[in-house]
């Protein structure tokens, strides 16, 4: 349950944070802050699938998803913005199908190297999840929605690549199946 609750409050941030680009660096058009608190779902995923297998994991990513999309439509959404209903449901849909797919990848590459299950597991989610919820969120709305899209990739590659060394140092703490 504590996993799961982190999980729904990881989702709640980023749905926040991407409604705000980086105004910094001329990153405006390409990079919001939800860019780098989302990946770290990807790291509760992961370990659990590491920690208490496939199963276990999925059932987070339910949970996880439930209390995300209903904390995003309690404290995030604002019903008289049709971005901010888009962004929940573009959340919700692209949260569900990237981390049961993060799932399955890390499960079925779990007994290679330590790090090339969440590695690779991370990266293919990253960007199915990105892909999903730019597009169900920002096409057609006059939002940059394809760069913006790149720059919230190009950081959730950056962040996978130091989440291992979390996961590496959790590992430690966590017994796998």
């Amino acid at each position: 349950m504590i996993l799961s609750f982190l999980m729904g409050v990881v989702v709640l941030a980023s749905n926040y944070l991407v409604q705000f680009p980086i105004k910094h660096f001329g990153l405006e058009q390409i990079l919001t802050y939800g860019a780098f608190s989302y990946p770290i779902a990807f790291l509760i995923t992961d370990l659990a699938n590491r920690s208490y297998g496939k199963l276990a994991a999925r059932k987070i990513v339910y949970i996880g998803f439930a209390i995300g999309v209903s904390f995003t439509l309690i404290f995030s959404t604002n019903f008289a913005d049709l971005i901010s209903l888009r962004i929940a449901i573009g959340s919700g849909t692209a949260f569900l199908i990237a981390q049961l797919l993060d799932v399955q990848i890390f499960d079925k590459l779990r007994k290679r190297e330590w790090f090339i299950a969440p590695l690779t597991s991370s990266l293919i989610g990253s960007s199915v999840d990105t892909f999903l919820f730019f597009s169900i969120s920002f096409y057609s709305t006059g939002i940059p929605w394809v760069t913006l899209a790149f720059g919230d990739l190009a950081v959730k590659v950056f962040v996978a690549l130091t989440m291992l060394v979390p996961f590496r140092y959790l590992l430690k703490t966590f017994k796998p199946v």
